[in-house]
């Protein structure tokens, strides 16, 4: 299974030449390509893409607005995002549900969706990957994962959220304890100490590494460096 890093740029406004595209993933196996998220950046390039399927984390325009005048291939997402992007020029026929906890065969590849705590309105989940003895985790918007022990348990490679290092970005909803925003990297590192993931990829990008990225790479490494989890910044265009 080869991964391509098409995208890796959260929303926001600044971009460089290797934070360009909004963040999204390819997945290829066998002659399958599977694309995870397709946001607003990518509205009229999709085909070149030339995904046999897309799969979305969620429905905010950063991830899902690459679609909103319709798909080339069959789209998979959970009800709740379905209902929010329902006005998309998407066929019926191209609409599939993914079932959080539900194991799914895609394209040759097996994808597991769970629930993630990221936004109120736009409820988002991740993707436990696997093909053949290769398992990985995908979240690249999230503030907790829940079923954390089971999304994680003996992944191999983290993919997570970029939008801030250290800067705290999540928020109460007013009178509950439910949390909404983005997990630092710091602490994401720390949820890969904990259920033993050796490796973290940044995905997601915020200003802080499009903007400045070599100075990220050196403060994400010495916090890396610290809880013995090795990282690794992704960029566009980048292939595992």
């Amino acid at each position: 299974m080869q991964v391509t890093f098409l995208g890796t740029r959260g929303e926001i406004k600044p971009k460089s030449k290797r934070h360009s595209m909004h963040t999204a993933t390819l997945f290829s196996h066998e002659g399958s390509r599977v694309m995870i998220d397709c946001g607003e950046t990518w509205l009229k390039k999709i085909k070149r893409m030339r995904p046999d399927h897309i799969i979305l984390t969620h429905a905010h325009p950063d991830h899902a607005y690459g679609l909103k005048e319709g798909a080339p291939c069959p789209v998979w997402a959970t009800k709740q995002t379905w209902k929010l992007l329902d006005r998309f020029p998407i066929p019926k026929s191209q609409r599939r549900i993914i079932e959080p906890y539900k194991k799914k065969r895609i394209g040759g590849i097996q994808f597991e969706a769970f629930k993630l705590l990221h936004s109120i309105r736009c409820p988002a989940v991740g993707y436990r990957i696997t093909r053949g003895n290769m398992r990985l985790f995908y979240a690249p918007d999230v503030a907790w994962i829940e079923k954390m022990e089971k999304a994680l348990k003996r992944i191999e490679l983290y993919i997570g959220d970029g939008a801030t290092i250290t800067r705290p970005m999540i928020r109460k909803v007013k009178g509950t304890d439910q949390i909404f925003g983005h997990a630092n990297v710091r602490q994401q590192l720390t949820w890969c100490q904990k259920m033993k993931v050796p490796k973290m990829i940044v995905t997601h990008c915020g200003s802080a590494i499009v903007t400045h990225e070599n100075k990220a790479q050196k403060q994400i490494s010495s916090l890396a460096e610290e809880l013995n989890v090795a990282v690794e910044i992704a960029y566009d265009g980048m292939k595992l």
